[in-house]
């Protein structure tokens, strides 16, 4: 018997050929359910996040009552969505499908073809679902990106015509605006799918054979793949000439020429080309469809080469020539008509066709008693700058450190006894400390506490502001915490999120305030509005603790049925999100409104696309020496057409929003108002108080004042010329060098020449454009006003309200601009003797903002000096007054005085206690006060200055017998500058007392000393 090989028997036991023994199955290996079942978790996981981010904005809009809002914008976004989706998804699976079910069966005659017959196996079991997949996913990322453009498409559905037409073509602007966009996005998104599905269709023929490259290098098209080729090309044709065509009308918006729109070339080469490249594109797409079915490419291959022969000629050689040869050497009679268009549809698309230009002879030599007609300007001069006295308001009205002002204060005004005040008004607003407890930070400090204001005009003693509103609990001629709601959970500073509310006979556990200004002791409250979510189960509780990232949020005790969460609290933020379709701009200021405390908000609809305007960079347009660029809320994007269409309030205490349709005629307003019916108010509901305070918004003010530099000119000839730019000057109050960046508008009350009364305004002013390598002139050419008092009538606004009134100065007489004012200040020896005296020790010197006011014949500057000295618990103090007219330069501790030296005469100016004087015992002026005396006066200060210097000089060298022998030499100049001063004024003036410690607001105010007119 003979084994073989293979039998058990046929080798040695533990010989090297043994195998082991095989394991035994009972049947195939069951594969392991772990990963499926983390990869499910995790798929719910994500949705469940997905769902609770959804269901917490339906909680939010619909607890403000904007839930149309929502609902609107997503269903909106859903719809695109799935029709993009589809779009893209479907035509590349049909391109899929397509070729595949065209391919060729045969078999592989050479290396190439073998090669591809493999990846065609390899491919073949993942083939249905890479059929499905790739138009899955590449279609669910293009749907993606255009779901972003839904307002377009709103708009499109729902304009409204503009009522005027462009010059060109004669079509209504809302074409441009609303049409034009929405058919770029379409015929753009087309032709990606068109490519996408195109290549992906040639790609797969190429893949199972439809098409072939030969050994030899030649091409073979099969019949499908020939046809599937012819059609995809012929689409992306007839979309270019659709985009050629709509180039048409997209000239008239070009930023590219020397003034935005279609000028001589557009309208005379580039227009007409686009118009014969749309057609040759269109016959071009017919060969390509006739030779899909014939066979034959030469034709279409013939006719897509002089079609870009033809878009290199006529899109680019042609125009170059006309504009190299024909426009350039008779450019400004070519482009009049163009440039006349420009300055026409900018001055409307910016809301300055109706601006009031007035030639206004200024003059620089003041005549005595100039000012008594302008009084009702004089006596409202604001001294209080916004931009400094925040610290001071911090130091004497914080109280403790959990509250906290705005760096930046805002200018109102008030009926005060019948009168009208210019005010500086800020909120106590809520600072939380970050680093601490999870229930300090959103359970206990929940809120800021009431509104404090001060006169524009006046200070009190000390040169400390002088409040109107004050204390905790708030008192005042403006009201106290019986007359308005003075907790602030809606503000600029407010935490991100807050948990309030209670049931009835729930221990408060809000800290609300302390129980006075200087009491140690706190009270706690109970939030008992409407201003947030309810998070009382725990269903919503955990979809906020996601939110917010917080187990907190789900563990807490202090949480009860009734709790609400307060979120995106600053008043900007809510508007932007129940009004997404608005621009908002970068300031909201609060007022008191009907015992409530509200921030009044401006929002704008805006626009890139008016025919003809020039474009804006809005964030360098609104950019000047407050906000500096680093104002985190600013406004940014292009734009050009702008209006300030809606005024909008944020209730302080409940976070309540109101929009009101402040300019009821806008189209694009209007087509908003289509699509969201409920949610914008007629401004005739706006109450009388709330229209007392509504004014004019800064940022459309900054971006129409730096359009007004070159478009303030009407003429085409003159503007082409550029002979009379302006700019915006540089705060000349910034310790920067000549790059600093440009000074901010101010408002106040002022009478503009021409006007009956006087009116609560926003003003700039324009010096001239500095040419390229050219020094800038700091002299003034124009002064801009915007009226900003809407009046005090309930759902009816003041018919001069907006009106933009600028003042063209004389060309022949230099009125010095604010650099040059500024220059006089710190060049006039007696105010810099002085102020160095002021700077000794251990103070600091401040410059106020510079205002400039057309009275007296010509242009007053004023400026309030601040004194601050170091430490914590410093803060600037209002010590002296400057004043310039012309040349001539006043200084003093008070305005009415400073304007005497320099009008020699009653200035009319108020001070602090009312009268014309400072609060101080006045005489009259003496009339033997000379020019000698002045002389003393300079004379000895100068003495003085001298006298600091050295005696400092000598301290630094340890020298203290000199140090004492300048110290009496001090004290000798002092008083006869004192005796000088006597002579000149005829009054004894006392040095106000600075303060040592903050006054509780029970605390009776001290005689002013130091007030100021």
């Amino acid at each position: 018997m003979s084994f073989g090989a293979d039998s058990p028997f046929g080798r040695p036991p533990g010989g090297p050929d043994e195998q082991p023994p095989r394991e035994k199955h009972e049947g195939p290996r069951r594969p392991s359910a772990l990963m499926p079942t983390i990869i499910a978790i995790g798929v719910l996981v994500a949705a469940f996040v997905f769902f609770a981010s959804i269901y917490a904005d339906v909680l939010w809009f619909s607890q403000l009552g904007f839930a149309q809002v929502f609902w609107t914008e997503y269903l909106t976004k859903a719809a695109i969505f799935l029709a993009a989706f589809l779009l893209m998804g479907g035509a590349l699976w049909i391109s899929l499908r397509i070729a595949y079910k065209a391919r060729p069966v045969y078999a592989p005659d050479n290396a190439r073809q073998d090669n591809l017959q493999r990846y065609q196996s390899q491919l073949e079991p993942m083939r249905r679902l890479l059929m499905i997949g790739v138009p899955v996913v590449v279609g669910g990322f293009a749907a993606a990106a255009v779901t972003s453009q839904w307002k377009e498409v709103l708009l499109f559905i729902n304009q409204v015509p503009f009522g005027d037409v462009d010059p060109r073509f004669g079509m209504d602007l809302g074409f441009y605006v609303n049409t034009l966009p929405f058919l770029g996005l379409v015929i753009g998104y087309l032709i990606s799918v068109v490519l996408i599905a195109g290549i992906a269709g040639l790609l797969t023929h190429y893949l199972y054979g439809g098409i072939r490259i030969e050994e030899r290098g030649g091409i073979v098209i099969g019949k499908a793949a020939r046809i599937h080729t012819g059609v995809f090309a012929a689409l992306f044709l007839l979309l270019q000439a659709g985009n050629f065509w709509l180039g048409r009308f997209s000239t008239l918006l070009s930023q590219d020429g020397r003034v935005a729109g279609a000028l001589y070339t557009d309208v005379h080469a580039v227009i007409p080309t686009k118009a014969i490249l749309a057609i040759a594109a269109v016959l071009v797409a017919i060969l390509f469809i006739v030779a899909a079915f014939m066979g034959r490419w030469k034709l279409p291959i013939i006719g897509t080469a002089m079609l870009l022969v033809t878009v290199v000629v006529a899109g680019g050689i042609y125009p170059f020539i006309i504009q190299k040869y024909q426009v350039v050497p008779s450019e400004k009679n070519l482009e009049r008509e163009y440039i006349a268009d420009n300055i026409s549809m900018t001055r409307q698309a910016y809301g300055l066709s109706d601006i009031e230009v007035t030639s206004y002879p200024a003059k620089v030599n003041a005549v005595k008693d100039a000012l008594a007609k302008d009084s009702a300007t004089t006596t409202n001069i604001r001294l209080l700058d916004p931009n400094l006295v925040s610290s001071a308001f911090a130091q004497l009205q914080q109280f403790r450190t959990y509250y906290k002002f705005a760096p930046t204060l805002n200018v109102d005004r008030y009926a005060i006894d019948g009168k009208v005040e210019d005010t500086v008004i800020a909120v106590r607003e809520l600072s939380v400390d970050t680093t601490d407890s999870w229930v300090n930070q959103h359970i206990t400090y929940t809120h800021g506490y009431g509104i404090v204001a001060a006169y524009g005009n006046k200070v009190a003693s000390g040169g400390r502001p002088d409040f109107m509103l004050e204390g905790i609990p708030t008192e005042g001629v403006l009201g106290s915490d019986k007359t308005y709601e003075p907790r602030i959970y809606f503000g600029e500073l407010s935490p991100d999120y807050s948990v309030v509310g209670g049931p009835d006979g729930w221990d408060p556990r809000e800290l609300d305030r302390p129980q006075s200004g200087s009491d140690s002791a706190d009270t706690r409250n109970t939030f008992s509005g409407n201003g947030g979510p309810n998070v009382g189960n725990y269903f919503n509780r955990l979809v906020y603790a996601l939110k917010f990232g917080s187990t907190d949020l789900l563990l807490s005790d202090a949480i009860n049925a009734k709790s609400q969460i307060l979120y995106d609290r600053t008043p900007k933020e809510r508007v932007q999100k129940v009004a997404p379709y608005l621009t908002v701009d970068s300031n909201a200021y609060p007022a008191i409104i009907d015992g409530r405390v509200k921030w009044i908000v401006d929002a704008y609809t805006t626009s890139a696309n008016y025919p003809y305007s020039t474009a804006q960079q809005l964030e360098t347009a609104v950019t000047d020496s407050l906000t500096g660029g680093t104002r985190t809320n600013a406004l940014s994007g292009q734009v050009n057409y702008i209006r300030n269409s809606v005024k909008a309030t944020v209730d302080a205490y409940d976070g309540s929003v109101d929009l009101y349709a402040w300019e009821p005629d806008e189209p694009q307003l209007q087509a908003w108002q289509k699509i969201f019916p409920s949610t914008i108010k007629p401004y005739s509901q706006m109450s009388g108080e709330l229209m007392s305070h509504v004014r004019y918004p800064e940022d459309l003010f900054k971006v129409q004042r730096e359009l007004l530099g070159k478009y303030h000119v009407t003429s085409p000839d003159s503007f082409y010329d550029s002979n009379d730019a302006w700019a915006v000057p540089n705060d000349p109050t910034t310790q920067q060098a000549a790059n600093a960046p440009k000074q901010p508008p101010y408002y106040l009350s002022l009478k503009m020449p021409g006007q009956v009364k006087e009116a609560f305004s926003l003003t700039s002013t324009f010096i001239p454009q500095t040419s390229a390598g050219g020094q800038q002139r700091n002299v003034l050419f124009g002064f801009l006003a915007a009226d900003a008092d809407a009046g005090p009538e309930a759902g009816k606004k003041a018919d001069s309200y907006g009106k933009l009134r600028l003042l063209d100065l004389p060309r022949n007489t230099s009125i010095p601009g604010p650099g040059q004012a500024q220059q006089n200040f710190d060049s006039n020896t007696t105010v810099s003797t002085q102020l160095n005296l002021l700077r000794q020790g251990a103070s600091q010197l401040k410059n106020g903002n510079l205002l400039s006011l057309p009275v007296g014949g010509g242009i007053l500057y004023v400026q309030p000096v601040y004194i601050q000295s170091t430490g914590q618990t410093a803060y600037p103090t209002l010590r002296k007054v400057l004043v310039s007219f012309g040349d001539k330069v006043g200084f003093a501790d008070t305005l009415s005085e400073a304007l005497n030296q320099i009008f020699q005469g009653d200035s009319g100016a108020v001070t602090s206690d009312g009268g014309s004087g400072t609060g101080e015992t006045t005489k009259p002026t003496k009339p033997g006060a000379t020019q000698t005396e002045a002389q003393k006066l300079s004379q000895a200060l100068e003495d003085a200055n001298a006298a600091i210097q050295a005696g400092q000089a000598a301290l630094a060298k340890g020298d203290f017998a000199t140090y004492g022998t300048e110290q009496k030499k001090l004290e000798g100049a002092l008083t006869r500058a004192t005796e000088a001063q006597d002579a000149i004024t005829g009054k004894v003036l006392e040095p106000a007392p600075a303060p040592t410690e903050t006054p509780a607001p029970s605390e009776t105010p001290a005689p002013p000393v130091g007030g100021n007119g």
